[in-house]
């Protein structure tokens, strides 16, 4: 029997956009199966803020220069940034060089400081009049430690659940930690990683058919949503759509579409970009190409396309597999070490292309794409299960939520 009243926590962040498209993703499924439950996003960055020393130094330095400044700009806004706007800001601006080693002193910060950072987690369950929750799930990785242990030293009976956003995880403690929780996997090479680490009893490790997809990846409109004559294309002609994210990527989104024109590549292309309003001004009235900024019916852009062009991130990636697209992607000494894998999947699955340089091979591995693409589609159906993961992992919860009643 289906239980009302239940309070499910699903903890996410803003570094990238991957975590919140998950948490989005997976609570739209919850709401629609249970409008009774309530169903609350709580926001990591927020809990953790007066811990994060990017936001504890901004803030210093702000406010004085807004006294400074204010009588000569009293237009000018400066806010603390939080540490998360560092890492959007490179994604932004395609800057991503040197991001890996962020990873082990975040690791070592949270270690550091692993009591004072649980206190304020503690802080968020013992609010008064706040509800215990029936379930955590937590779609971010690193701080699921923390997570666990405050949690559970405040509610002991709430059962943890993992759900991976990334294909395979990047040790140490990355996503896995040795803790009596939930861990669901979305990819065969992520559960053979979490069965070898012996943190999780059989019951608690559970494999889904792939990377939480939104609601309207699945299901044809019965009437197309967008054409490409509607945005100005030409429906005779291969469109390749080009992402990089919700924060898109000013300088390599310019590069792929300036050797795109400089080789006379048959091609147009379509390009998300995010919440980049720099990027989609610069694009704006550039023929053969329909930029759009940040919107909630990617599916319904990626309908239109024939492949997509973007940074191997495993949200992208398994967006664009779901809807028949193979991708080229690059893989090199900037990419982010959580995403290298990523690549592998896409060359093992035989669905893409994998280029070291956009700048260099970009024009190249197009009009590959143009003449082996058919191939690639058929790989797609043939090689890669079909990807239902966010309702199987709603069905999941469904059972958690049932059995600790």
């Amino acid at each position: 029997m289906t239980r009302s009243n239940v309070l499910i926590e699903i903890v996410y962040m803003d570094a990238g956009g991957g975590h919140r498209s998950a948490m989005n993703a997976l609570k739209a499924v919850l709401a629609e199966r249970h409008p009774d439950w309530q169903v609350e996003p709580v926001d990591l960055q927020k809990l953790l803020q007066p811990m994060d020393p990017v936001h504890r130094i901004s803030r210093r330095v702000a406010r004085p220069l807004q006294r400074i400044l204010g009588p000569l700009a009293p237009n000018l806004a400066l806010e603390p940034i939080e540490a998360q706007d560092v890492y959007n800001t490179a994604l932004k601006r395609g800057t991503t060089r040197g991001l890996g080693a962020i990873l082990p002193l975040l690791q070592a910060f949270i270690r550091h400081y692993a009591l004072e950072l649980e206190e304020l987690l503690r802080l968020h369950w013992l609010e008064p009049g706040r509800r215990r929750p029936d379930l955590v799930v937590s779609v971010v990785p690193n701080f699921n430690g923390i997570l666990f242990r405050a949690l559970k030293q405040v509610h002991p009976r709430t059962p943890y659940l993992t759900v991976m956003t990334d294909m395979v995880d990047c040790p140490p403690n990355f996503w896995m930690e040795d803790q009596d929780q939930i861990m669901v996997c979305g990819t065969q090479k992520a559960t053979e990683q979490a069965r070898e680490t012996g943190f999780y009893q059989p019951a608690n490790l559970i494999e889904v058919s792939g990377m939480m997809l939104k609601p309207s990846f699945y299901g044809q409109p019965e009437e197309p949503r967008l054409s490409l004559p509607g945005l100005g294309l030409d429906p005779g002609r291969p469109t390749g759509l080009v992402m990089f994210g919700g924060n898109g990527a000013l300088g390599a989104t310019l590069g792929i579409l300036d050797r795109l024109a400089e080789a006379r590549i048959d091609a147009q292309t379509i390009v998300l970009c995010g919440s980049n309003q720099k990027l989609r001004d610069t694009l704006t009235g550039r023929a053969g190409c329909h930029a759009v900024g940040f919107v909630q019916n990617v599916a319904d852009y990626m309908r239109l396309a024939d492949f997509v062009i973007g940074k191997p991130g495993p949200g992208s990636i398994s967006e664009a597999i779901h809807m028949g697209c193979p991708v080229i992607v690059e893989r090199n000494a900037a990419t982010m070490p959580q995403e290298r894998p990523n690549v592998d999947w896409v060359l093992e699955a035989s669905v893409g292309i994998a280029v070291k340089s956009f700048e260099k091979q970009i024009a190249g591995a197009v009009q590959r794409m143009l003449s082996e693409g058919d191939g690639y589609r058929r790989n797609i159906r043939s090689n890669v299960p079909y990807n239902c993961a966010v309702f199987e992992v709603a069905t999941h919860i469904d059972h958690i939520v049932a059995a600790a009643a």
